[in-house]
């Protein structure tokens, strides 16, 4: 088991006051604290080591860029991928969406064709699809959920035709916490000779994730969602897929040779690494990597699933609370709404009691809209969280009941 004292010493924002509050750290869906270690891979890096990559023949630079490879082997080990070269570093799950519709999708893709998403997914896995699609004259077609906020497998077999070209859905929803069924969404898909991007920017802060077993083609998530720094992420990618696929961006690192004639392209990973890498970041994510391995992801899912079902047995019982997202395999999210109030008021008045959550559309507003609510108020769990913060979200919840009579 989790011994939460010695991990919450790790992060040091948490002992920071809100308001004359401890502050009580909710909003871990929308990004995650930083242990000590992780702070300090990038100040090493810069106070001792800051030098660019790839390129330099003098010492610094080989020190950097060996250090900067073996965090891309540390991922490779993190998310069980076959081959090193399959990883690529890019700005965050966002961008390596975009990478993958703008290179795979604009060369796949034509007019009247077809891209599946579902209707629980962050904007950043609707609006490339959309914008590929106003390109290319294709359709993009919508798989629905159901009232728990799960994706109903049977439309899905249906919806997928001979005109889809690829398949995009979250591994774990961050507006609802629903774990979708992966493995079996790709299974269907692949039967069908359709390829499948999973964004797993919630999911890798919360489950094992082992991209060769899902036998997902696409995988992407963000540094700054699994305790790392923010500015960086991956995508993984098959490598007969990706080595079929042009450069997303061109410049320095991503060729081999350059004449004014024709630009001979680098090998993988590094045709999707054009100029200079955020190398301060990559360190803090090999930084991170180390620290969920000590910690033990499947010591974090036991004691989040505990602390999850905990925590919506104390919401359940806040008179006009409603709980916006209730499948039974979820993971530490906690949407609501209360009746009369506004989520902004809500947000507001725990702020005063030192308690972070998020309110608003959480980037997923196809989902409020499923829902028919403007906006829910968000309460996320991370590693460090503890039944005492719980008891004290619920406190505040009571005070925002009472100023609202």
């Amino acid at each position: 088991m989790l011994n939460i004292n010695e991990i919450r010493k790790d992060f040091l924002i948490l002992n920071t006051f809100v308001h004359g509050k401890p502050l009580v750290y909710l909003d871990n869906a929308a990004t995650t604290q930083k242990p000590r270690s992780v702070i300090e891979a990038v100040q090493h890096y810069y106070a001792g080591e800051n030098a660019n990559i790839h390129r330099g023949i003098h010492q610094l630079s080989h020190a950097a860029t060996k250090k900067y490879e073996n965090v891309r082997d540390k991922i490779k080990n993190f998310v069980h991928a076959e081959k090193t070269e399959e990883i690529v570093f890019v700005r965050g799950a966002t961008e390596a969406i975009n990478l993958v519709a703008q290179t795979y999708g604009r060369s796949q893709v034509g007019e009247g064709d077809e891209i599946l998403v579902s209707h629980m997914e962050h904007h950043s896995n609707i609006v490339p699809w959309q914008m590929l699609c106003e390109k290319k004259g294709a359709v993009l077609k919508v798989i629905p959920i159901n009232d728990a906020g799960e994706i109903i497998l049977e439309e899905y077999e249906e919806l997928i035709s001979p005109r889809t070209k690829i398949v995009s859905v979250t591994h774990m929803s961050n507006a609802l916490g629903t774990i979708n069924p992966i493995k079996e969404i790709i299974k269907t898909a692949h039967d069908k000779g359709v390829p499948v991007l999973v964004d797993g920017a919630q999911a890798v802060s919360h489950m094992s994730v082992d991209v060769q077993d899902l036998d997902c083609d696409f995988y992407v998530f963000s540094a700054h969602k699994m305790f790392g720094p923010t500015g960086i992420g991956v995508l993984y990618g098959k490598k007969e897929l990706m080595e079929k696929m042009p450069p997303y961006q061109g410049g320095g690192d991503m060729i081999l040779s350059v004449t004014f004639e024709k630009t001979k392209y680098h090998d993988l990973p590094h045709k999707f690494e054009a100029g200079t890498p955020a190398i301060a970041s990559v360190m803090g994510l090999g930084a991170a990597v180390d620290y969920i391995h000590n910690v033990g992801l499947d010591n974090v899912a036991k004691y989040e699933e505990e602390l999850l079902h905990y925590a919506t047995e104390k919401l359940l019982k806040i008179p006009h609370l409603r709980m916006i997202g209730t499948s039974q395999n979820k993971a530490g999210v906690l949407s609501f709404v209360m009746e009369g109030i506004h989520p902004h008021d809500v947000g507001t008045i725990l702020d005063k009691e030192g308690i972070a959550v998020r309110a608003g559309h959480h980037c997923a507003q196809p989902v409020m809209d499923r829902f028919q609510v403007p906006a829910t108020s968000r309460a996320s769990l991370a590693l460090y969280n503890t039944r005492k913060e719980i008891d004290l979200l619920a406190q505040g919840l009571l005070k925002v009941l009472n100023v609202f009579k």
